[in-house]
């Protein structure tokens, strides 16, 4: 099974550009009502309100998720659509290797755990971002992972 959400780049590189904007905006208008001498809360609220954005945009993690298990391979990929936040995570191992998964589902984020077994310690945790797949995305991954586990444990 194949699943990626590379048709939502555009909207994602969209909303990378906005949050910006709207960062940047508060910072200016922040600077010229400062300027006034007097300070009060609409002045910081200019300042707060667009890194709040800022940073619940780059907490929520990578946008870009593509995940194919066909073959004898699994592959997982996580990127963002920003070059400059954090760098691409690819990551592709044999099936059989995969021991277990964990879909963490917290207010602001999602993340994918994936434990792998292999051979210089006893496994090791890889972590995906899946913040920005929707739920029906969201159990088709589920329920290939639950496939390949069930035909690991055969």
């Amino acid at each position: 099974m194949r699943l990626n959400n590379r048709n939502k780049a555009g909207y994602f590189q969209f909303l990378s550009i906005l949050v910006l904007m709207v960062l940047v905006g508060g910072i200016v208008l922040y600077f010229i009502d400062r300027s006034n001498e007097h300070l009060n809360l609409g002045s910081v609220l200019l300042l707060i309100i667009p890194l709040f954005f800022a940073l619940v945009f780059y907490l929520r993690g990578s946008q870009i998720f593509e995940y194919d298990s066909d073959g004898e391979a699994l592959n997982f990929r996580n990127k963002n659509v920003v070059f400059f936040l954090n760098k691409a995570k690819s990551d592709e191992f044999p099936k059989y290797k995969m021991l277990n998964y964990e879909i963490v589902n917290m207010l602001l984020f999602k993340r994918l755990y994936v434990t792998i077994s292999s051979k210089k310690s006893k496994s090791i945790i890889l972590k995906y971002d899946i913040s920005y797949l929707s739920r029906k995305e969201v159990a088709d991954l589920k329920s290939s992972l639950k496939k390949v586990l069930r035909k690991n444990n055969e």
